[in-house]
């Protein structure tokens, strides 16, 4: 199924702190024919959504689990520790997770990041969402560590935050299911991958049509030549004209004697 079928529209999932703009535009200027259509969904669930058919393709946080995906790593991120303005780790540029040992850090069921081990103390609950834990920590009840871009997009006047370079990082990587890899998610692979317009891959080729046209006028270019060289006479070797009987060298005609 190609990508000029009437009606089809490409569906991207995204969860929070991605941002998929500069793919989205670059889309519309390639397949201004395709709408693409952006979900966006909790980063534990794009992956379910994927696997559903909700989405032809999705940003996902990893790890996921693999079986029946494709993903292509992207970038990582920075992890920064979420702070109130006044807390001290602020006299610092960047901290550590030691420098976090006696605070208590909240840890939200949505969490980005995979800890093997968490930092500080636990926190008296385990906030639903990322978005809830930064309430709490703008109240004075502890901190929270995430993504730089998470930290970013929850940003209060009342809150700052500073990076965490010991801390494991979130990575965010693209996924589709690799059993519907079709022509819009290669296209749309090509343009997260940053390949040119005229690529073989991540964008439909030249029709067939203009190939033999192509073709015909290198064929035309080589024949020319070889048309001026025909129309020259053999005689003589070097390519000089016969002199036509009754003329002289000079090519006028002779005087006939009296």
């Amino acid at each position: 199924m190609t990508h000029e079928e009437s009606g089809r529209v490409f569906r991207l999932a995204y969860p929070p702190g991605v941002t998929p703009a500069k793919w989205v535009s670059v889309w519309a200027e390639r397949l201004p024919e395709v709408p693409l259509t952006l979900v966006a969904v909790p980063a534990a669930e794009v992956e379910g959504l994927l696997r559903s058919g909700g989405a032809d393709a999705g940003f996902v946080r990893l790890p996921v689990d693999r079986d029946g995906l494709s993903v292509i790593p992207l970038y990582v991120e920075t992890t920064v520790v979420v702070v109130p303005k006044e807390h001290a780790v602020t006299a610092a540029d960047e901290v550590t997770v030691a420098d976090l040992a006696d605070e208590e850090v909240f840890h939200p069921l949505d969490d980005a990041i995979e800890w093997t081990a968490r930092p500080g103390l636990p926190a008296f609950e385990r906030p639903a969402t990322t978005a809830d834990a930064v309430q709490l920590v703008a109240g004075g009840a502890g901190l929270l560590l995430v993504p730089q871009s998470l930290a970013r997009l929850h940003d209060r006047r009342d809150l700052t935050y500073r990076p965490v370079p010991d801390a494991p990082q979130s990575q965010v990587a693209l996924a589709w299911l690799t059993n519907e890899t079709t022509d819009l998610v290669e296209d749309f692979i090509g343009i997260v991958r940053g390949r040119t317009a005229n690529s073989s891959r991540g964008r439909t080729p030249a029709s067939p049509a203009e190939k033999p046209v192509q073709k015909q006028v290198q064929k035309q270019a080589v024949q020319k030549p070889a048309r001026r060289q025909a129309g020259k006479p053999s005689q003589g070797g070097s390519g000089s004209r016969a002199v036509p009987a009754g003329r002289g060298k000079s090519g006028k005609k002779g005087r006939r004697p009296r």
